[in-house]
């Protein structure tokens, strides 16, 4: 359990035996809430729930504060209880708690915070889910690095995740996509061939015809248009979806279900979903069309779900489709869609849809990353690489690096605006955060290297020496580890932790500064082996907040 949780138990139990003492009056149930003060002489947890309640029990929150402080139940986690300012009521953790983290961190390793607010609960991550017409451009890997830190997050807060990639391989997008591979394909045939208006023109779909001819040859060519559209379809999917494959592969994600799209059509999802909109009343047929009735849930306009017989299901259709699979047949507990900019306006109605499913809409969390605009220093970047304004993601990773990628896109909360500097992002100082959190892990691996070359045993150090307010502090800041996978989890809010990671850099190097770790003077042996404990706690801590991020945890640098 981590300890902002277990702190918070505490006060319920103060609470229920003061209202059991008669010392409080009896009140219903009580979550209070337990934050780290922002200056650290008022502890390192607080709690401001003496004044939530003080309406409620009619009673000066100083004087509520006062019983709560004086039921809280001993623990050897915290030193001392106070009560500040108007009823504020603050908890120190004990230093020699503290020490003893250090033992329960080597012991747990990377799985250390690792928790079980989730209890098992089952979430499905789907992210990034981009048509595949083409390879991922530089957009869809700010969703990537999202969705998979989210993912991780919430696995290490002890849910039962799915990675899920929707793979929209029904529709008119692919049609159109196979329609400007042909024409791609018969031009490397030799043959005349123009695009459409609605054809993809970008040179990875020249690139895709030149290879499909190369594999399939005059005999595909020299079909009727449909016959050879249905040819090259499959291998053109195939091949796209293992281009987008290469790219998340490199950042380093791997997806438990490539879920496709033709499958709901094909099987039974998408009648059965219709089959329960209409007996729930909120479907109509009218002007040739079946229509989603969302005026009727409070959407401002009803939505097409099949535009015709001969058109098929809408985009909208498909996605009820899915989203019916997803709770009704597969019956995860809970849903998290991370979408791109551009789908803003499809929040609402997909809420809608859940809801008049029957499933509770805010089983459904739709989290939209915002557009990135890309700098040099001080000038906007434009890649160039490839024609028709295409900018492929795998450009990106080639300028900056996966672990980068991962870094920065967390670092922001989705839905804000960002610049991303790809100077800064490829700087080896510290004024890049990526490089200074990583190098503060190979620091901690080079300083148990050399005390591994000097033969030096520190498994039975003494902790109990640990006793300078730097070596206090790191140990601090190593234990907030849980409470920020906690908050990550609860609040669906990765960007904590790139901003714990960096706060552990910056705590080493006061560290650093202030102790020196392998000391020559044999006086010293003692102390060395005890600092060297926390060295290794530290990188244990540093290395599973990099793991949750996705990115490496180098050796050296």
């Amino acid at each position: 359990m981590h300890p902002q949780k277990q702190i918070a138990e505490m006060v319920v139990s103060a609470l229920q035996s003061a209202i059991a003492s008669d010392s409080l009056p009896e009140i219903g149930e009580v979550a209070p809430s337990v934050e780290r003060p922002k200056h650290a002489e008022h502890g390192d947890y607080s709690t401001s729930v003496a004044m939530a309640l003080a309406s409620s029990m009619r009673m000066a929150p100083r004087a509520i504060a006062t019983e709560i402080v004086d039921n809280i139940p001993s623990t050897a986690m915290v030193d001392d209880v106070s009560i500040a300012g108007p009823g504020f009521i603050n908890f120190k953790l004990d230093d020699e708690w503290l020490r003893s983290q250090i033992h329960v961190i080597r012991e747990a390793g990377v799985e250390f915070a690792h928790l079980d607010v989730g209890a098992g609960q089952s979430v499905q991550v789907e992210f990034v889910s981009v048509n595949p017409t083409g390879p991922l451009h530089i957009g869809h890997v700010r969703g990537a690095a999202i969705g998979n830190g989210l993912a991780n997050i919430l696995g290490a807060a002890g849910y039962d995740v799915q990675r899920e990639y929707y793979v929209n391989d029904a529709g008119n997008q692919m049609r159109i996509f196979a329609e400007s591979a042909y024409v791609r394909f018969l031009q490397a045939a030799g043959k005349d061939a123009e695009l459409g208006a609605e054809s993809y023109p970008g040179e990875y779909v020249v690139e895709l015809g030149a290879e499909l001819y190369s594999e399939l040859g005059d005999p595909v060519a020299g079909l009727d248009a449909d016959e050879a559209m249905e040819a090259i379809s499959a291998p053109a999917l195939d091949r796209t979806l293992a281009n987008i494959r290469g790219t998340l592969d490199r950042m380093g994600i791997e997806y438990d279900e490539w879920f496709s799209e033709k499958s709901l059509i094909d099987g039974d999802d998408f009648d059965d979903s219709l089959k329960l909109l209409e007996e729930r009343g909120y479907v109509s047929e009218r002007e040739g069309a079946l229509w989603f009735l969302g005026t009727k849930i409070g959407l401002e306009s009803d939505s097409v779900i099949i535009r015709s017989k001969e058109r098929g299901p809408s985009y909208f259709g498909t996605d009820i489709a899915y989203h019916y699979n997803k709770f009704v047949k597969r019956g995860f507990d809970r849903v998290i869609n991370v979408w791109g900019a551009d789908h803003h306006g499809h929040v609402a109605r997909m809420k809608a849809v859940v809801d008049s499913l029957g499933v509770a809409p805010e089983k459904l969390t739709i989290i939209i990353n915002q557009i990135v605009n890309f700098k040099k220093g001080d000038e906007t970047v434009r890649f160039n690489k490839r024609k028709d304004n295409f900018i492929a993601a795998d450009e990106l990773l080639d300028a900056v690096g996966p672990d980068a990628c991962h870094y920065i896109f967390l670092e922001r909360t989705p839905g804000t605006h960002m610049e991303f500097d790809l100077e800064l992002a490829k700087a080896e100082t510290s004024e890049n955060p990526v490089f200074y959190v990583q190098y503060a892990h190979a620091r901690l691996c080079a300083v148990l290297r050399a005390a591994s070359e000097r033969g030096i045993e520190f498994e039975d150090g003494d902790v109990s020496l640990l006793t300078t307010h730097q070596e206090l502090a790191l140990m601090r800041r190593l234990n907030e580890l849980p409470d920020v996978i906690a908050r990550s989890a609860e609040m669906l809010e990765p960007h904590h932790m790139p901003h714990f990671a960096y706060e552990v850099a910056r705590e080493l190097q006061r560290f650093y500064e202030a102790c020196r770790v392998i000391s020559s003077d044999p006086a010293d042996a003692e102390i060395t082996k005890a600092r060297l404990l926390l060295v290794d706690a530290a990188r244990i801590v540093l290395a599973g907040t990099l793991n949750i991020m996705g990115m490496n945890a180098p050796e050296r640098m």
